[in-house]
């Protein structure tokens, strides 16, 4: 019988790797779609007469419009603007507009401020800046992939080869079909379909897998540790299945008591520090 408390306080802070802050292939790829158009709007910066400029820049070349989104830190094409004279759809997708609505908004914005008075000196560069700042509100989902990419690793350090007798990204539908069982009972009668991280397959065994890493706490976990609670339960009746869980993460912390029910219930439920010391070869029979 493994004590929740010493299992615990064998949870990781990271799994960061290098990769994991920026990704900066994305980065310079994002940049490189826009380096003509940005290229183009450097003429404006430290211009004495940049309203003017800029209205004849977006006349002979209207794509650039495209570009001043990202400017602000925004993905979308469209900017909803809302000021006394009500509320306002900016479209950067093309000049749908006169070109003075749209230096209306850059000099509201502050951004003709921002080029005219060499604040930046290349566009590019600054878009680099900002595409690597957004870039940053990825990282909870690498850090997912990480978690992912860790058990996956240690399922082929194992023996398994990937779809042969592991497979990656299953819906419950699949795994049905594959191997002939009926999974209703974690489906909902076959209302609910829903998609495991794993699954690994043994001569007698079918083994679901989901994997997570949560570096800091929040509502999700408790509705995570919940979920899977319930998956735990229901996969008992199912003769030739088992759920298996992999989770790590000091912001298990705030939500540490679902984590132990769910521990109390579900038999595979395991950590890195499990991993390390060989549970898949203990798991997998």
């Amino acid at each position: 019988m493994r004590d929740f408390s010493e299992w615990f306080r064998k949870f990781r802070p990271s799994i960061a790797n290098y990769s994991y802050y920026t990704d900066f292939k994305k980065v310079y790829s994002n940049v490189d779609s826009v380096k003509i158009e940005l290229n183009i709007l450097n003429s404006l910066i430290g211009s004495p007469n940049i309203k003017s400029d800029f209205e004849s820049l977006v006349k002979k070349y209207p794509e650039t419009l495209k570009c001043i989104p990202i400017l602000l830190a925004v993905r979308s094409t469209e900017i909803l603007i809302s000021d006394i004279d009500g509320l306002f759809v900016y479209n950067f997708s093309n000049l749908l507009y006169d070109s003075s609505v749209y230096s209306r908004f850059l000099e509201k914005s502050g951004l003709f401020d921002l080029m005219q008075n060499h604040i930046v000196n290349n566009l590019v560069d600054y878009v680099t800046g900002v595409e690597t700042g957004l870039d940053s509100n990825g990282r909870k989902n690498r850090g997912g992939h990480l978690m992912e990419d860790l058990v996956e690793l240690y399922i082929q350090k194992a023996g398994f080869i990937k779809d042969k007798n592991y497979f990656k990204e299953m819906y419950i539908s699949d795994i049905s079909k594959k191997w002939n069982i009926n999974l209703s009972a974690i489906s909902n009668q076959g209302k609910m379909e829903k998609r495991f991280d794993y699954v690994v397959k043994t001569d007698k065994t079918i083994y679901a897998i989901e994997t997570n890493f949560y570096g800091s706490g929040g509502s999700k976990l408790n509705e995570t540790a919940r979920s899977y609670k319930t998956i735990a339960n229901e996969a008992k009746t199912i003769s030739n299945f088992e759920f298996v869980w992999f989770t790590d993460g000091l912001g298990w912390g705030s939500a540490r008591n679902n984590l132990e029910e769910t521990f109390d219930v579900l038999e595979h439920l395991y950590c890195i520090w499990d991993m390390e010391n060989g549970i898949m070869k203990e798991i997998f029979r």
